[in-house]
């Protein structure tokens, strides 16, 4: 199911006596850690990057490619009515369930409904906007370090509207995260939306276009060249099977998967940034956060130009916001997509909302085209009930650091999570204050 491509990296280590040695370990190789690996090393920490996979391959692989500045608002648990019985019935775009989850879903969920509360999710926001805050600039820090800002679309991205009613509500929430939160927003009627988008499908109601957001045109690529700009600074990449950490006195160790390294790596300090597999590694170590997944799935489409005058088909990201998926121009093509689906993290493919999306598409955006992969992409997003990362000490493990729970904004949050860790890590004064983000609220 994985859309995958060699890897550049030079991943095996030499011979040698004993372990690999290191300042720090680094967990996972999606963009998370690999933002966490550069900015330890930029700081002086020998640093070692590992995962069983190649960097970027798992969920960082697939996403809607945002940097989404607008994004101070974290996904809340619907508590209208109408929403509750509509997701009720399953027959939703943008969101699906395996039945045979509730009954593990429940904890979270019910953690998760509280925190949507009013006036804990504002505290929550605020939290979370103070991150957010920063994620388009540090993106652009490690992407001009890293010869990569060619794979960064300037333009932010739009919500598409057949609902005069939830434009409006939009566009009010709109202005309190302006003045709040300093995010910015144009307002478009419905003229404005088809001068926007000229090839999307005429009479929505119209749009709001979030103008600060960056679009990364290959995410993959993206994270690849933050990798070889860690290297590039001294780091070293390796394949390694992290259920295999333990303690061996005052390090911590980790050992090869299928004979990919030499020799086991060994650190004073290791940083667990493994997304939805955190847990496999936290809970020996008595750490059991209620961590949840959202899975999705895209596909790409060959855009039939024919219908678009010869032109190109979307200027950029849009939102069909009344059925729950995304269109986002790719390198590869036009990627579409889908919302969340709840079931276990390691359960088969079941692209039902693909299926439900697709049509909806079409109608949207005529040009769409045909699909160009085999089989759909997909990923699972790691969450919290509370809808912030968690990121710090581990609680009672000695040289042992947590940074996982990004749900929707895994891409968003690397660069800018990497610069808060390391910085913590190092001993110097975050720019922000760590606090709401500590595992131990768990």
């Amino acid at each position: 199911m994985l859309e995958t491509q060699s890897s550049p990296f030079q991943t095996e280590a030499g011979p040698q006596d004993g372990p690999e040695e290191a300042d720090v370990i680094v967990l996972g190789g999606g963009i998370v850690g690999v933002s966490i690996a550069v900015h330890l090393q930029m700081r002086g920490r020998n640093t070692v990057l590992v995962d069983r996979q190649g960097p970027g391959e798992g969920t960082s692989f697939g996403n809607a490619g945002l940097i989404q500045r607008e994004a101070v608002f974290p996904h809340l648990f619907p508590r209208n009515l109408g929403d509750l019985l509509r997701y009720a019935t399953n027959r939703s775009t943008d969101a699906y369930y395996h039945p045979a989850m509730l009954p593990r879903l429940l904890r979270p969920f019910l953690g998760y409904w509280q925190n949507s509360e009013q006036g804990r999710y504002r505290t929550i926001a605020h939290a979370y906007a103070q991150l957010i805050a920063h994620c388009v600039d540090d993106h652009v820090a490690l992407a001009e370090a890293a010869g990569a800002m060619d794979l960064l679309r300037p333009g932010g991205w739009t919500q598409a509207h057949e609902d005069p009613k939830v434009l409006a509500a939009a566009l009010a929430e709109a202005e309190v995260m302006r003045r709040e939160y300093g995010v910015e927003h144009v307002a478009m009627d419905s003229a404005a939306l088809a001068r926007h988008e000229p090839h999307i499908r005429s009479g929505l109601a119209g749009g709001l276009h979030w103008t600060q957001p960056v679009g990364v045109i290959d995410p993959h690529a993206l994270t690849l060249a933050y990798t070889a700009l860690f290297e590039r600074l001294g780091g070293r990449v390796r394949f390694g099977n992290a259920r295999t950490l333990t303690r061996a006195g005052a390090a911590w160790r980790v050992t090869g998967a299928g004979g990919a390294i030499a020799a086991p790596i060994s650190a004073p300090e290791v940083v667990i940034a493994l997304g939805a597999f955190a847990p496999d590694v936290t809970k020996p170590l008595g750490y059991a956060p209620p961590l949840f997944v959202k899975r999705g799935y895209h596909m790409h489409y060959q855009p039939d130009v024919t219908k678009a005058g010869g032109n190109a088909l979307l200027t950029g990201p849009v939102l069909d916001v009344a059925n729950g998926y995304m269109l986002i121009p790719m390198r590869r093509g036009i990627r579409l997509t889908t919302g969340a689906e709840f079931a276990h993290r390691d359960a088969e493919p079941t692209p039902v909302q693909l299926a439900r999306a697709e049509p909806a598409a079409r109608r949207l955006l005529p040009g769409l085209g045909t699909r160009m992969d085999a089989e759909p992409w997909m990923g699972a997003r790691p969450c919290t009930p509370d809808m912030l990362p968690i990121i710090g000490a581990a609680p009672g493990q000695k040289g042992a650091w947590y940074a996982f729970g990004h749900a929707h904004q895994g891409l968003t949050l690397g660069p800018t999570t990497g610069r808060l860790l390391a910085a913590m890590m190092t001993g110097d004064t975050p720019f922000t204050d760590p606090t709401p983000y500590r595992p131990e609220r768990f």
